[in-house]
Parts: structure tokens; C-alpha cells; sequence
């Protein structure tokens, strides 16, 4: 059994953190890799360290001293080596690479100290050797991750020396320079490694016990999510549920290895676990998954009387597509078809896009509705049980939710419905209290 286990921000803000990292590791040894992001925040008032080094190339790109937002940075290091009673001197490193900091320095390089030296003293703590990631994580001139050359790289350093550190979020261009990944780019780097060295698992430890069932802010104490699919994933975050970003799952997902999100402040919990598929008869668990959504939609809808549904909606996708509009969902009709957009994208062009598909389309009438939310019911197991979208339905229409559109995945893993932007977070807890709580 080999595992990769990526810490995030703030399981590594402070001595104390560190502490919890490191029983964590010592639990298991089948922990040999780590993956660890720049010390986040403390508590509600204090920084992430990357910020401040962002804030701090803002004020070097304009000619403002930065040397107090450093000093702050070093002393958050100085404080983890002292009360971890560590030898690195980080502060002699850290004060070497300040002299060095003008504004001609890229950004990349300055903001990618945070998980540098964050790492350098967390290798020294778990006893693991420290690679950096400037010597393993390689990305090709097009700015893509170079996958075999990355591959060989850490494989190699995790044969050489049984069990190593790496930081995340960066790594080195054909030119030699740092670059960085986008934010929460450790969890790519992460998946990286955990996808190089063939793991077992991938434990993503991060301050939540898994993926909840819906936001918090609108259910009260949803339930975690115990087992879920790469798909099943794909289609909450879709809908904008709070996951992780896609490109940090694919290097698992294409190597089948599963995905497990923890909590380091209750290593106890099982958390979530991701995973290529799930047998269906696992009859314990809930039919639905999660339950997610999002506010502000418009929905255009097209009427014509013998409709050529085939040629009048090509026309249409056509006009949509010069606006560079996506179209989230279509529901089509004898007479009709209804395009739900998002209202932002199209913006104030709205009303040049309706007189384009008249011209285009020549329409009987055409109908935009807007303050459109979507809400959508994700779950493996929904095509299996008779009566789920009829259950649906009726539960929000006793709740007084009114349904504006209706819409199903192809791949039936989801049943979206749209209602009016002021009963969002109304059909989601319907929906959540009749079919998850």
C-alpha cells in the first residue's frame, strides 16, 4: 500500500498544525509522499502567506517597501522552527532570497516561497527528505504540465530516498524559471504525484470531513458524502458546489486511483472518498448524492408553428455562439425550445441577441425570463427508483416552488429543475429535507 497525502493551508499554519501533520503521517507508514501548500491562516484575522507574498510583489512592482510584509512572512517560519526546535535556517535562507527581491523579479518565483520554505521545514520535522519542486515538477513551453518527464522525476526521487516531501503549487519551465499553478494549485500537484508513483490513495487533507451533501450556509448541518464518483463530482461542481478544481483530479482519475478528502484537525473521520465507480446495490446509501446550485439564469424560449426543430435550433446555437453564450441546458418542444443561459455571460448583449434570433430564426414570439436559479439532484442511483423526478416535483410544488424549466443529464445522474432566484435556497433545502435528510 502507497499513499499520497497532500496537507492544504491551514493544516500547516502553525506549530500546532504541523503537530497534528505529523501524527497523521507516523499513523500510517504507508504515508511516504507528501505534498504540502504555504502556511495558511491561523484564525479569521490573520494571512495566507501567499497573499502576502502577492501583496508584496504588488508593492515592489510600484515601488512601495515591502520589507514589513516580509519581516511578518519570516517571523511566521521562525515561530514554527522555534517552538518544532528545528535546525534549518530558514531565516538566514528566507533573508538571502530578500536581498535578492526587486521589482524585475517574477512573480512566480516570489510567490512560490510561501510553499518552499513551508516545506523545507516540514520535511525536516517528519523526518522525510525535502525535493523541491523546481527538480521534479516540469512544465513544457505551452505552460502544460510535461506528464512523463514529471512522472519519471518523482518516481525516481521516491525510489532513491523511501519517502519524500514535495511542495506544491509550482514548478520549472524549459528555461529554468519558476512557474506557478492557478490558486489551489497544490492539490494539482498533489494529484501529480499521487498519479506518479502509482498510489494507492490520494489523501487530500484539508479543515472539512469530506464533501457535504449541500452548502452549509443553506442546510443546517448537511451530511457528509461518504462515497462518491469522479462523475457524480463533475456534475456538483458543475452546478457550484465547493469541490476540487478538475484539474486536480483528472491525473487520479485517468490512473484509477482513489481520491480521499480528510480533515487534519479530526483524523478520526473517514471524510470522502472519490472513486472511478460504485456498485449499485448498495442499498444502505442514499439515492441522491448531493444537491447543488446556482443563481442567475436566463431562460430564452423560441415558438414556432411547425417547427423544423433540427435546422431553427442549429440557427440559434449559431446566434448564441458569435456572443460567445454557452447554453446550459435545452428543453425542446413540439412548438418550442427553451435555451437556458447564464444571465452574465450575455450581459447587456440580451437584447441584440433577441433581435438576432428573430432575424435568424424568424420566430412566432420569442420569451426571455430571467432571475432564473438551477438547482440540480446528483446521484448514481436516481434511474434505479421509480417515482424519484414525480417525489421531486410534488415536494416542491407543496413548498410552493415554483418549476420554470426541467431538465435531466444525459447520463441520468442528475434532475435539474429551475425556479425563480428568490426560492434558491427554499428548493434546496426541499430538496435536500425529502431526499437526503
Amino acid at each position: 500500500m502507497l499513499k499520497v497525502a497532500k496537507f492544504g493551508g491551514s493544516s500547516v499554519a502553525g506549530p500546532e498544525q504541523f503537530q497534528k501533520v505529523k501524527a497523521i503521517i507516523e499513523a500510517d507508514p504507508s504515508r511516504r509522499v507528501v505534498v504540502s501548500s504555504a502556511a495558511g491562516k491561523r484564525d479569521a484575522a490573520d494571512h495566507k502567506l501567499t497573499d502576502l507574498l502577492y501583496l508584496c510583489h504588488a508593492h515592489l512592482t510600484y515601488g512601495v517597501p515591502c520589507d514589513d510584509i516580509m519581516e511578518t512572512i519570516l517571523r511566521r517560519f521562525v515561530e514554527i522552527k522555534e517552538a518544532l526546535g528545528l535546525r534549518y535556517d530558514v531565516e538566514g535562507e528566507l533573508r538571502a532570497f530578500m536581498a535578492r527581491m526587486n521589482k524585475d523579479m517574477p512573480v512566480d518565483e516570489l510567490v512560490s516561497r510561501g510553499e518552499y520554505f513551508t516545506s523545507r521545514l516540514l520535511a525536516e520535522y517528519l523526518g522525510f527528505t525535502f525535493v523541491d519542486a523546481a527538480s521534479c515538477v516540469f512544465f513544457g513551453l505551452d505552460g502544460q504540465v510535461d506528464r512523463e518527464k514529471t512522472d519519471q522525476a518523482i518516481l525516481a526521487a521516491l525510489k532513491a530516498n523511501g519517502s519524500i516531501l514535495i511542495p506544491g503549487f509550482y514548478g520549472r519551465l524549459p528555461t529554468g524559471r519558476i512557474k506557478v499553478m492557478s490558486r489551489g494549485g497544490s492539490d494539482i500537484s498533489g494529484a501529480l504525484a499521487a498519479a506518479a508513483v502509482g498510489a494507492d490513495v490520494y489523501e487530500n487533507w484539508t479543515d472539512v470531513s469530506g464533501i457535504l451533501m449541500a452548502d452549509p450556509r443553506i442546510v443546517k448541518d448537511p451530511a457528509p458524502i461518504s462515497r462518491i464518483t469522479y462523475a457524480e463530482l463533475r456534475e456538483l461542481a458543475f452546478m457550484g458546489a465547493s469541490v476540487l478544481h478538475e484539474d486536480s483530479i483528472q491525473p487520479v482519475k485517468e490512473r484509477g486511483i482513489a481520491l480521499n478528502i480528510r480533515n487534519t484537525n479530526r483524523p478520526e473521520d473517514p471524510g470522502t472518498m472519490i472513486v472511478e465507480s460504485i456498485e449499485a446495490d448498495s442499498s444502505s446509501e442514499r439515492f441522491i448524492t448531493g444537491i447543488a446550485g446556482r443563481r442567475n439564469f436566463t431562460i430564452l424560449t423560441l415558438r414556432k408553428r411547425n417547427l423544423n426543430a433540427n435546422q431553427t435550433l442549429g440557427r440559434a446555437l449559431e446566434v448564441l455562439d458569435r456572443y460567445k453564450t454557452p447554453v446550459e441546458h435545452i428543453t425542446l418542444g413540439l412548438d418550442s425550445f427553451a435555451l437556458v443561459l447564464s444571465t452574465a455571460t450575455l450581459g447587456d448583449g440580451i437584447y441584440d441577441a433577441v433581435a438576432d434570433l428573430r432575424s435568424a430564426c424568424r420566430p412566432d414570439d420569442v420569451d426571455v425570463q430571467d432571475g432564473i436559479a438551477l438547482v440540480a439532484a446528483v446521484g448514481r442511483k436516481m434511474t434505479s427508483r421509480p417515482g424519484i423526478s414525480g417525489r421531486l416535483f410534488r415536494a416542491l410544488g407543496e413548498n410552493g416552488v415554483n418549476i420554470r424549466t426541467i431538465a435531466q443529464g444525459a447520463d441520468e445522474l442528475s434532475i435539474i429543475v429551475g425556479v425563480e432566484n428568490e426560492q434558491f435556497e427554499t428548493a434546496i433545502r426541499v430538496m435536500y429535507d425529502g431526499f437526503a435528510g
